[in-house]
């Protein structure tokens, strides 16, 4: 799409205003001209350059890359520009966002823009089947009333959807704000009007202040917290938690440190009657990034939590510590490596669980259990790029002592496995993605060749598939 340079420039001149007075380097433009002082203005500002530096051609139609070459030397002046000014600018860098990526301008660099406020969310349209786990022998064991390791998950429990929205200010170049609210997972399965539907909740509420020559980033608030930084993957946990955390950063290492409140799962406590208040941790990881050319993007990592149960009706104490009865373990370590090569990752993730002392309590078993991922990744499915895609497949180690006496899975992992796949389990899944059109993906997963460590009661097969929107 073609405009003209004066319907160009009596969008952009909002900045003119702020420019001082110069002489005028156009000698197409005379005094006497209505357009005279905005485009000296704006000349002097360097948001317009004209053709050959001599002559402005105000009845030249332009083209949509240089309309985005204005926009981006008008957002350089937005600290002179007014409120109004920088709605202004502001609506016209969303307009011409594509051709400002195209010459360099960073989406980063649009979405830090001082006074914008940003809504984005995203919404996904969700089916699982698993089908039902053997039948445990040991009666002391069984998970559920039916005495299997997993029931079946069909029919309209197959079904569920999320949405979920947020609200992202930049009070100023350093300070922004961040407020997100989600449905939840709804099931189809679920029965009674809509109007009782009032579990809409708070999943993000924080403010993220950038200091240090833009090394230290402080995080306050309620925010997603992912066990491995975002790198590993996120087996325990990898969701919202209200807490502190401290973290320095450059292209080579990043250090970081947090307390706070696991806020989703047996984590966060359960049972009206109190039995468990929730958990609380304290944590801290080590990340160190490499490569260049094909492996660029490439990472390794160490970290560290220590746990506190908080309380409950149902907690016990073993020397100075509190374990629940659905959460046992004093404090874990986990290291991972990322490596891209091309087109190719490959992800290695381990963490290890510390459980009390003491052996002979059945409250956690005397097991101290671990965990061993690997992935295998190519391609990359990008919602903003039609057409792209990746397949992977990945391996899951997991020992018996992740789970609660009914079989539930202690934490809110960030990978995609139901509950009996993540406990007492030696399991393979694939998986694809595929972006069918710009913000707009499906994404399908198949776990296979699964079967029970410690017993031989084997869980049920998942598929999984799921349509997921961005905006």
């Amino acid at each position: 799409m073609k405009t003209k340079v004066l319907a160009a420039l009596a969008a952009t001149m909002a900045v003119g205003a702020t420019c001082a007075f110069a002489a005028n380097p156009f000698v197409d433009v005379p005094s006497d001209s209505w357009a005279y002082k905005s485009v000296v203005e704006l000349a002097d500002a360097g948001i317009i350059q004209g053709v050959d530096g001599q002559y402005f051609q105000g009845n030249r139609n332009i083209t949509r890359y240089e309309a985005a070459e204005m926009v981006a030397k008008a957002m350089a002046h937005m600290d002179k520009a007014s409120v109004e000014q920088r709605a202004l600018i502001n609506k016209l860098a969303d307009e011409y966002a594509d051709e400002l990526n195209n010459l360099g301008v960073r989406v980063s660099a649009l979405e830090n823009r001082v006074g914008n406020v940003k809504l984005t969310g995203d919404a996904r349209i969700r089916y699982i089947h698993q089908s039902e786990g053997d039948r445990v022998k040991d009666t002391a064991k069984q998970p559920n009333d039916k005495g299997v390791t997993n029931g079946a998950t069909k029919n309209d429990d197959s079904w569920s959807y999320r949405v979920r929205v947020r609200a992202n200010a930049q009070v100023n170049d350093r300070t922004k704000v961040t407020y997100g609210i989600t449905t939840g997972v709804r099931s189809f399965a679920d029965n009674g009007p809509a109007s009782s539907e009032n579990n809409v909740t708070t999943d993000l509420a924080n403010v993220d202040y950038n200091f240090g020559g833009n090394n230290w980033d402080l995080l306050v608030g309620r925010y997603e917290y992912d066990m491995g930084n975002g790198h590993g993957y996120g087996f325990l946990y990898g969701d919202t938690f209200d807490g502190a955390q401290l973290q320095y950063h450059n292209d080579k290492f990043a250090a970081t440190a947090g307390y706070g409140k696991f806020k989703e799962s047996v984590m966060a406590g359960y049972d009206k009657d109190g039995h468990m208040d929730g958990v609380k941790t304290g944590y801290g990881e080590l990340d160190g990034f490499f490569g260049g050319g094909r492996m660029a993007g490439s990472a390794v990592g160490v970290y560290y939590n220590d746990y506190t149960v908080s309380g409950g009706t149902n907690t016990t104490k073993v020397g100075a510590e509190k374990l629940g009865d659905g959460f046992r373990f004093d404090d874990s370590w986990g290291a991972y490596a990322s490596v891209n090569f091309g087109k190719w990752n490959a992800l290695a993730n381990y963490e290890k669980y510390n459980s009390s002392n003491d052996k002979d309590s059945e409250l956690n078993g005397g097991n101290d259990p671990e965990v061993w991922v690997g992935r295998l990744t190519y391609g990359a499915a990008n919602f903003a790029t039609p057409k792209s895609w990746d397949a992977w497949v990945e391996y899951l180690n997991a020992d018996n002592g992740f789970a609660k006496a009914d079989g539930t899975f202690v934490g809110s992992t960030y990978g995609w496995r139901n509950d009996s796949l993540l406990n007492n389990v030696k399991s393979w899944g694939v998986g694809v993605d595929y972006t069918f059109a710009k913000n707009a993906q499906f994404q399908v997963m198949q776990s296979f060749a699964t079967s029970a460590k410690d017993g031989n009661a084997d869980p049920g097969e998942e598929t999984r598939a799921q349509f997921v929107f961005v905006f």
